[in-house]
């Protein structure tokens, strides 16, 4: 399954309302994003820095998150800076390394850590329900959501089905390898997890049906704007605001 480690708390930005928190890491990536000077790029990852201590995160949690995308940054580095032209740095062999290859790499990399910060900060810290719920203010299509929110759901089912046809076999002394009987009994399983998936929604569908639904998620409990949220969006909103400052007036 996949787990929400970041969810559960008690810090002032899990008490935030979720819609505040979608905007401000909207806007704040988009405006990394763009952004191409260092100050800009660094005072953006000060801020998602922040972000992270204020939710008050386990350290080695956002570690291990931020290792996902450091073995991609990891590429970039042993590949641009001596495949982009410019003025020579230092070489190594036949290689030379340019000053404006380094120039990217550094960052691509600071986009990267902090545009992954502000979303670990502001977006793991809500469960999906929350998540999708929220999406439907931002007048997102209802049929866009109901996906999101339907395959979150039951893409845990169709792993507990693929696991028990998996252990089917598993019973029967099946031993993969790279044979014939190997690609014909995964073709099997694919097939049947297929038929049983669409005998499930078929299942899921008249249930819901039954249940009266009209194409309308309604949650338990409803958002709304305290006085900490305002003041904590116009902050976020206020910092966004000097990075587009800072990337103009340099």
């Amino acid at each position: 399954m996949i787990q929400e480690v970041f969810a559960a708390g008690d810090s002032p930005v899990h008490r935030a309302d979720p819609r505040c928190r979608i905007a401000v890491a909207v806007l704040l990536s988009f405006v990394i994003a763009v952004s191409n000077h260092f100050p800009t790029l660094l005072s953006g990852l000060a801020m998602t820095v922040f972000l992270i201590l204020a939710s008050r995160l386990e350290f080695f949690m956002v570690l291990r998150r931020l290792a996902v995308i450091w073995g991609f940054l990891l590429f970039l580095w042993l590949i641009l800076p001596w495949t982009i032209k410019g003025k020579a740095v230092f070489s190594i062999g036949m290689l030379t390394f340019t000053r404006e290859g380094l120039i990217l790499c550094t960052k691509i990399s600071l986009k990267s850590n902090a545009i992954l910060l502000g979303f670990i900060a502001l977006v793991s810290t809500m469960d999906f329900s929350t998540l999708g719920y929220a999406l439907g203010y931002f007048k997102l299509p209802k049929k866009l959501v109901h996906l999101l929110l339907l395959t979150y759901r039951y893409v845990f089912v169709i792993e507990q089905e693929y696991r028990r046809l998996a252990r089917a076999a598993k019973i029967r002394s099946f031993q993969p390898g790279s044979n014939l009987h190997t690609y014909r009994t995964y073709a099997y399983m694919t097939g049947m997890l297929f038929v049983r998936a669409s005998l499930r929604a078929e299942r899921v569908y008249k249930a819901m049906r039954c249940r009266g639904f009209s194409g309308q998620f309604h949650c338990l409990g409803e958002f709304t704007l305290s006085r900490s949220d305002r003041i904590m969006t116009l902050a976020g909103l206020a910092w966004i605001g000097s990075l587009i400052v800072m990337e103009f007036w340099l």
